[in-house]
């Protein structure tokens, strides 16, 4: 009866278990590192957990600061839960590791700050520890396996043939196989050194080459062309080799001509320094004045700046322009008269006439060398007069002179001046038939002309 009442509670507690989810890991275990009042709670995703259990330890440092709660599966990577004490100071950062306290002692969970990265922030309750941040040590078993790979199906069996193969033929080279080594460390050292300028040139090199690709066909039809040009070249070579030479006899006539003309050079371009220095002086003067070199002595603003403005400008338009005349007027005596210009359009020579009738009046004397001249050519002058009358030439400026010279003898209906008689000379003070020995007035003289010609022309003729 006892064995069958202990079979029978051996089958309902067989059947009890069957019917729950019971995982012998999730019994709570004895033992364990204390994690204080108020633990942090942290998730770490581990891709290989190997046989970590709950209550295993949680270590920063070599330091146990924690415990595993939970071992758990998340598709096909380990989902560990971890508690430990709240005053551990990790960065929000950290990294886990799964190792081992021994070669064959129990695994353990090891926190550290990361090794390539700076730590940032602050680890804290309910953070998690992605994959990319956590990894294991391996196992004894993983070294053991690969180390009977090595020596079982490996080449550690032709290690000796290598090694006598290799001592055969450095007997006696040593020193050529240290030298080659040698350089070859230098040359693995120059180029580790150099390595962003190799990167650099094979990225231009790269650029070059699909530069090249695109310009295919110019490079064709260039090599097509190349045949050909240089036959032309070998045609031409005995002109080449003469034009050469040529050149050599030429570059050293120049150089000969540049030492014996050193010094004057050299005065030549000191005399030239104050010259580029007032012209570096002058700013901007200089090209600006150039913009009113083609419209002097008007600027762009006074003709317009542009062919629209220009073609606005009327006949008539003021400009700020000032202008000051200075004429001088060279004379026998006295301040002179100028002469008189040449617009008549005739057979006599106006210039010449008028010339002598104002030089004879100039001397103040009928009997002068002037006055001769002048008398004798009476004819001309009345020649001169008579073309004056002509409508066309009434207003040349030639006419308009001879008008305003006094003393004149006058044409035939055309009043003469008082004391004159036309077509004769005028007598000399004391002569017979000599009018009034002084000469007209300067009041006579303004009542039949011009009152500012006579006062130009005849000061010092006329006495008041």
């Amino acid at each position: 009866m006892k064995k069958l009442r202990a079979l029978c509670v051996a089958l309902a507690g067989a059947m009890l278990l069957t019917g729950c989810d019971f995982d012998v890991y999730k019994l709570p275990l004895p033992g364990g590192a204390d994690t204080g009042e108020n633990p942090m709670t942290i998730e770490v995703e581990f891709a290989d957990v190997l046989d970590l259990v709950p209550q295993s330890t949680v270590k920063v440092a070599d330091v146990s600061v924690g415990k595993v709660t939970d071992v758990s599966l998340d598709g096909y990577n380990a989902k560990v839960t971890i508690e430990v004490r709240n005053d551990v100071k990790l960065p929000d950062n950290a990294e886990a590791e799964i190792r081992q306290t021994s070669l064959l002692g129990e695994k353990f969970v090891s926190l550290r700050p990361p090794a390539e990265a700076a730590p940032r922030g602050e680890l804290g309750n309910g953070d998690v520890i992605p994959l990319e941040r956590s990894g294991r040590n391996p196992e004894v078993e993983e070294v053991l396996g690969a180390l009977s790979l090595l020596l079982n199906g490996g080449g550690v069996a032709q290690l000796k043939t290598i090694t006598s193969e290799l001592n055969k033929a450095l007997d006696g080279r040593e020193g050529s196989a240290r030298s080659v080594l040698t350089q070859l460390r230098t040359l693995m050292r120059q180029l580790d050194d150099n390595k962003g300028d190799i990167v650099t040139a094979i990225t231009k090199l790269n650029r070059l080459a699909v530069s090249v690709n695109k310009q295919r066909n110019t490079i064709d039809a260039a090599l097509e062309e190349l045949p050909s040009a240089l036959r032309s070249l070998d045609s031409q070579r005995n002109d080449l080799v003469k034009m050469l030479k040529a050149l050599n006899r030429l570059s050293t006539v120049g150089v000969r001509v540049i030492k014996a003309s050193k010094e004057n050079t050299v005065e030549s371009l000191r005399l030239l320094a104050p010259v580029l220095g007032s012209l570096a002086d002058s700013g901007s003067d200089l090209p600006y004045s150039l913009q009113s070199l083609l419209t002097f002595p008007f600027i762009d603003a006074a003709v317009g700046e542009n062919p629209q403005v220009a073609r606005n400008l009327h006949m008539g338009d003021y400009t700020n322009l000032s202008v000051q005349l200075d004429l001088g007027l060279p004379g026998a005596s006295g301040p002179g008269l100028p002469t008189l210009p040449t617009n008549l359009p005739s057979v006599v020579n106006p210039t010449v006439i008028v010339n002598n009738v104002v030089k004879c009046l100039q001397s103040g004397n009928p009997t002068s060398t002037a006055c001769q001249k002048a008398l004798g050519s009476v004819t001309g002058v009345l020649k001169l007069r008579e073309e004056c009358q002509k409508p066309a030439n009434k207003d040349k400026d030639i006419c308009k002179q001879l008008n305003a010279i006094p003393g004149l003898p006058a044409l035939p209906g055309l009043p003469g001046l008082p004391g004159l008689k036309a077509g004769a000379q005028r007598a000399a003070p004391g002569q017979p038939g000599a009018a009034d020995p002084r000469g007209p007035t300067m009041g006579q003289l303004m009542e039949n002309y011009d009152p500012d010609l006579v006062a130009l022309l005849v000061p010092a003729v006329v006495v008041e």
